[in-house]
């Protein structure tokens, strides 16, 4: 995916992740594309691990739902670390 599409594509998982996740009213547009982009590279790793194989990131619902799972995943660590 080319650089907009990644920005477009960060900025819809990582919202998406922080409205389930509890955490939208602290976030700000940036920050939504950072944790949906890193949340991405997240979901990629859990899939590749569970799988056995890689994951190939494309803009459709199986990328999207990775994004969205790896986000929610980093919203809930960082969440934990917060608390501490």
């Amino acid at each position: 995916m080319g650089l907009v599409a990644w920005i477009i594509f960060g900025a819809l998982a990582g919202w998406m992740a922080s409205l389930i996740a509890g955490g939208d009213e602290r976030q700000g547009c940036l920050l939504n594309i950072i944790v949906g982009v890193v949340g991405a590279f997240i979901g990629g790793l859990i899939v590749e691990f569970v799988t056995g194989r890689g994951f190939t990131f494309r803009f459709n619902l199986a990328s999207f739902v990775v994004a969205v799972i790896g986000a929610i995943v980093l919203l809930l660590i960082t969440g934990m670390a917060r608390r501490r």
